[in-house]
């Protein structure tokens, strides 16, 4: 048998993970692709997607051509140097006409997420508009602003390996981090207790030492019934409460509101459970880690909920501590971007002025607000839009209005890997490349390590993000010192040169380097980076605008006001293993996993509306419809009068029924975990 002739190990990027692994050739060929032992995130694991990831980048349908949209809306091969003459003329004209500001980015989770980022915002930055847009103002944005408001950073993820009580709120590991899942496992050996609080009894739920099966957009009332048990029982940490935090007094007041019974009504979860699960998390203080998940983010209290969740840490002490919730220290790099991102550029950011903390915190603009810009709404319009690895068609809500708003644009660019239903908007479609296309830097920062991924190889016609961008920018003379880098090493080479290590050494290191070492309670001798240098139960004065004191909660909209009409109510988004998003639905050994989109429902639903495995529906909202097979999961999986139902889908896009005007008023996020449907057999 011939022998391999070489491999390469990176880092892969396929979700939101950096597994190590390694590339194998033969006969100058890659061949196969395997978990890397040396990486200490990952430890050799690797997923199905990672496992499929040379059928996906190597796929008969990649773009590896630019193409053009006709009249007819077909698209013609285009020269790239031609593409980019063309983009440059109609961005300066949308900037003589509108203004800078018309012209906007939009990054997606498709391509990665610290390099992509930064090379477009410094592009923007540099042609004068602020209006920098991505796939964190539905995801992430949202986690990120609440615990900033709490403890002034956000810790990333917690000590699992230590911990001896770990609390999953809505996220399934099991399916959407899998090292983590392992980190818990082994953890679970040691004695730690997994608690995880879901509405639907997911794989990670079946693994759990006490699972909590809450009605959706709920939680924000049990962390509040948490922490008045904590507080009633005296189990809290009165050290860290009284000599390192504020507010304090009004939380308590606060918290009284949500005695056991409340929180039974609420949220369906007994008085037994209640004392059950904070009877864990004081005995277990300080070493108690906590992990919520996105389906928090998309209800419009997210933003309050993850807030009384993160406070449940400093009640029990857990911050900064082993087994709790660390607070890493930063690597000392360069920035990429042009300006700070907060900057204003004397400008109006798109959504800003609603949503100021996501423009603040974040430096995003509002993806939502973009959508009425498109369609006229609005002081300033949206015009010209490059997107480089996003599918908002299929992932935002209301994709009707999403397609209608794309469609509107006098210049859309669409950078992809593949044809989908947003490229196929654009007025140009450029090839992208993939994380083995390119070389950039990343940080583990739960390891306070730092690493790189190698570039495995090139395909012919594609170009990485560096050259489009510097390209672009060399076009439209946005200045020499807009991407004065050779290439991708340079570009490392200059973010490392304030920590210390060198590029080539770095690449000698698949297990990363370890750029600080670990020192807890850092807030004995340093402040919180909050406004009152304090971790804050309660949000000192005005620091926030729009932001109220406590996190206060309010019941979610469909338990506030009950629609007869529309009697079920509709969760989306839950993941699935084998598909990160809308990717991957094209490798064929990894649809082979699952035959196409289904509406999931209890037996008890499907008895009474008498429809089985494989029968059609029609599920409708108030702003759409779409017809879907059905699939009865197994009683006690989700509760009755629920039913959820994945996006990502062509076929079946559960965005259609999603509304986009029902908003957290603190990020802008919107209800996607909690919609009202009414379904009709077919």
């Amino acid at each position: 048998m011939e022998k391999i002739k070489k491999s390469v190990s990176t880092l892969c990027r396929q979700c939101d993970m950096h597994c190590g692994v390694t590339v194998q050739f033969r006969n100058g060929r890659p061949e196969k692709v395997t978990g890397l032992k040396a990486n200490p995130f990952s430890r050799g694991f690797i997923c199905a997607k990672g496992k499929a990831v040379l059928d996906w980048v190597t796929h008969p349908q990649r773009i590896l051509t630019p193409l053009k949209r006709q009249a007819d809306g077909s698209f013609k091969e285009i020269a790239y140097k031609d593409a980019l003459n063309e983009i440059a003329d109609r961005m300066l004209a949308i900037k003589r006409r509108y203004g800078a500001e018309a012209m906007g980015i939009w990054i997606g989770e498709a391509l990665g997420f610290l390099h992509q980022p930064q090379y477009a915002r410094r592009f923007i930055q540099a042609f004068g508009s602020p209006n920098y847009f991505s796939a964190d103002s539905v995801c992430f944005s949202s986690v990120f602003i609440a615990y900033h408001l709490v403890k002034g950073y956000w810790g990333s993820f917690p000590d699992f390996e230590n911990a001896r009580a770990m609390l999953l709120w809505g996220i399934n590991p099991m399916v959407s981090y899998p090292p983590f899942m392992r980190a818990i496992e082994r953890a679970k050996k040691r004695g730690s207790k997994l608690i995880v609080i879901d509405p639907i009894k997911s794989e990670t739920a079946k693994r759990a030492d006490l699972f909590i099966q809450i009605r959706p957009g709920t939680d924000g009332a049990l962390a509040w019934g948490l922490a008045n048990y904590l507080i009633e029982h005296d189990w809290y940490d009165h050290e860290f409460v009284h000599e390192y935090a504020i507010g304090f007094n009004a939380f308590s007041a606060y918290a009284r509101k949500f005695s056991p019974e409340v929180v039974a009504d609420t949220c369906g979860v007994s008085e037994e459970i209640l004392s059950k699960v904070a009877g864990l998390m004081a005995e277990a203080k300080p070493a108690v880690s906590q992990l919520t998940g996105i389906s928090l983010e998309h209800h419009v209290n997210g933003v309050n909920t993850i807030r009384a969740i993160a406070s449940l840490s400093g009640l029990c002490g857990a911050e900064d501590v082993k087994g709790g919730e660390l607070w890493p220290k930063e690597i000392k790099t360069n920035n990429l971007c042009v300006h700070d991102q907060t900057a204003s550029f004397g400008q109006r950011p798109t959504g800003a002025d609603r949503y100021p903390l996501l423009y603040g915190l974040c430096g995003q603009c509002h993806s939502l607000t973009a959508m009425d810009s498109m369609l006229g709404e609005g002081e300033c319009p949206m015009r010209g839009l490059i997107m480089s690895g996003a599918n908002p068609v299929l992932t935002n809500p209301n994709s009707k209005k999403v397609a209608k708003a794309l469609g509107s644009l006098d210049l859309m660019v669409s950078r992809e890997l593949f044809h989908t239903q947003t490229s196929r908007l654009a007025h140009y479609i450029l090839p992208n490349a993939s994380f083995l296309e390119r070389s950039e830097l990343y940080c583990y920062a739960s390891q306070q390590r730092v690493a790189i991924s190698n570039k495995v190889f090139d395909i012919p016609g594609v170009t990485d993000d560096y050259t489009f961008w510097r390209d672009m920018a060399g076009i439209l003379d946005l200045g020499d010192d807009c991407f004065p880098w050779k290439d991708q090493d340079a570009v490392n080479r200059f973010i490392l040169e304030p920590s210390g290590i060198g590029l080539d050494e770095l690449k000698n290191m698949p297990e990363g380097w370890v750029y600080d070492s670990f020192e807890y309670k850092k807030y004995r001798h340093q402040s919180f980076p909050t406004p009152s240098g304090k971790y804050e139960f309660a949000c000192r004065g005005l620091s926030y605008p729009g932001v109220p004191e406590l996190p206060e909660y309010h019941n979610p909209p469909y338990l506030a006001r009950s629609d007869s009409d529309y009697p079920f109510i509709l969760i989306t988004g839950g993941r699935k293993k084998h598909f990160f998003n809308s990717r991957y639905l094209n490798v064929s050994r990894l649809r082979k996993k699952i035959s196409g989109p289904h509406m999931e429902i209890s037996p008890t639903d499907a008895d009474r509306l008498k429809v089985g495995n494989g029968n059609w529906v029609n599920v409708a909202s108030r702003i759409g419809s779409i017809k879907i097979q059905v699939k009865v999961l197994e009683e006690g999986k989700i509760l009755p009068g629920f039913v959820q139902i994945t996006h990502g889908w062509d076929a079946a896009n559960v965005n259609l029924l999603v509304d986009d005007r029902e908003l957290d008023p603190i990020s802008g996020f919107p209800n996607m975990k909690s919609i009202p449907v009414k379904i009709e057999t077919l």
